[in-house]
């Protein structure tokens, strides 16, 4: 049976000559079990009736931002009906005027305001001609979406409806099945348990108006988090100061220091079966804090003095007392020596994996979308490439689950118990 079986899907209709192929995809997935609506652009319906997707569907196709009086859902706006309806949406052809407006937040049809309104995963299929597929506002704006979590379905090469060869190709009906059951396959993975994850940085306060603090922005943590609650975990986030919303389905603890942060950690690391974290905690704060806040006029112009005591090391208190078959995972951002380094913490923390980058990389380290880091255990070291937070996270957490049940995990759990 296949793993969409029971699964409910948007498909979403663009625009282009290649339109047909959703005809082709929208019977594939009703072959699988999927329950599917059907939304289409007016410019999809120059290129294939909504007649034909209405029939494979059995469900009305959505094709305008505003629904006849009466039509609309007694619970609320049609548009969010949908979206709180579906599993996922697939748009394929995904055209470059609608990959535009997907990536600036433009909704001026039904089908974006419906893909800007999903909870669940979405999926773009590009299709266009290959020097269209080439143009540099493209490649931005789908890295763009890549970094808001969409996952982009990848154009093959071929002939093109132009009659050129190359690029822009929509990707075929079968490759957006697999690209979608290899979703489905992981939603439900991490169901049974319980993830602790800490984000963002810490501020360590000098007086009122003063602090501490670091570059995170939080948003590797918060990626974490958002793709561990896809693969249907209870997810605790304990988060540093940051500018992010709490992303949908976490329990969010929210603290500011890092005594904060490690008492937070305490009062939930127990119940946890995984825990990662990924906070840049402050490793000092000021021994003491001043009432008022500290007048430059008063002060030498040529001598400022702040004594300084270690904040505690949050990692290395999990790792001692990390108990039976749970999971610890570290990150080690560095400018140097950058293994060297993850090698050791993993030792010393007493980690079952290090997440480990660099934090003078182009496209890594704080407050990009993208991250390029190398996972390190006991028995292996893997890069993984270039790619948005959110894949970024993908790859760690499909690390983890690799360590669940493994021989070297089983090793490290018989040593905890021994």
């Amino acid at each position: 049976m296949s793993g969409l079986n029971g699964s409910k899907i948007i498909i979403g209709i663009t625009g282009s000559i290649a339109a047909y192929k959703g005809a082709i995809l929208a019977r594939e997935l009703v072959k699988r079990g999927t329950e599917i609506r059907v939304v289409m652009t007016d410019a999809a319906s120059h290129f294939i009736a909504p007649l034909t997707f209405a029939s494979i569907s059995k469900f009305p196709v959505a094709l305008n931002m505003y629904p006849p009086a009466g039509s609309e859902p007694a619970n609320g706006s049609w548009h969010i009906d949908w979206a709180l309806w579906a599993d996922a949406m697939v748009i394929a052809p995904a055209t470059a005027s609608t990959l535009a407006k997907l990536a600036t937040g433009m909704t001026d049809n039904a089908l974006t305001v419906i893909a800007t309104a999903m909870r669940g995963k979405v999926f773009v299929a590009p299709a266009m001609d290959s020097d269209m597929y080439r143009y540099p506002a493209l490649g931005r704006n789908l890295a763009t979406l890549r970094s808001f979590g969409i996952e982009v379905i990848p154009a093959g090469e071929g002939e093109l409806a132009s009659g050129l060869i190359g690029p822009g190709r929509l990707a075929e009906p079968e490759e957006i099945v697999a690209a979608l059951e290899a979703h489905f396959a992981t939603r439900h993975s991490l169901s049974s348990h319980t993830v602790l994850i800490t984000a963002g940085p810490t501020h360590e306060p000098i007086d009122p108006v003063r602090y501490i603090g670091n570059h995170s922005s939080g948003k590797m943590g918060y990626a974490l988090a958002s793709e561990a609650v896809a693969r249907g975990a209870r997810v605790i986030l304990v988060s540093g100061p940051t500018a992010l919303a709490a992303p949908a389905g976490v329990t969010i603890i929210r603290v500011t220091t890092a005594d904060e942060m490690g008492n937070a950690v305490d009062g939930y690391s127990d119940d946890a079966d995984i825990i990662i974290a990924a906070a840049a905690v402050a490793d000092f704060t000021p021994a003491h804090v001043f009432d008022q806040k500290m007048k430059r006029r008063e002060m030498p112009d040529h001598e400022m003095n702040i004594e300084l005591r270690p904040t505690r090391d949050i990692l290395r208190s999990l790792g001692q007392r990390k108990k039976g078959t749970q999971i610890l995972v570290g990150f080690a951002l560095e400018t140097a020596s950058m293994l060297d380094s993850a090698r050791a913490k993993l030792v010393e923390k007493n980690c079952d994996l290090i997440v480990a980058n660099a934090a003078n990389e182009e496209g890594a380290g704080f407050a990009v979308d993208t991250n390029r880091v190398t996972l390190v255990t006991a028995n292996s070291e893997r890069l993984l490439p270039l790619m948005s937070k959110r894949q970024c996270a993908s790859g760690i957490l499909d690390a983890i689950e690799k360590l669940i049940g493994s021989d070297q995990h089983e090793e490290l759990v018989e040593q905890r118990q021994g």
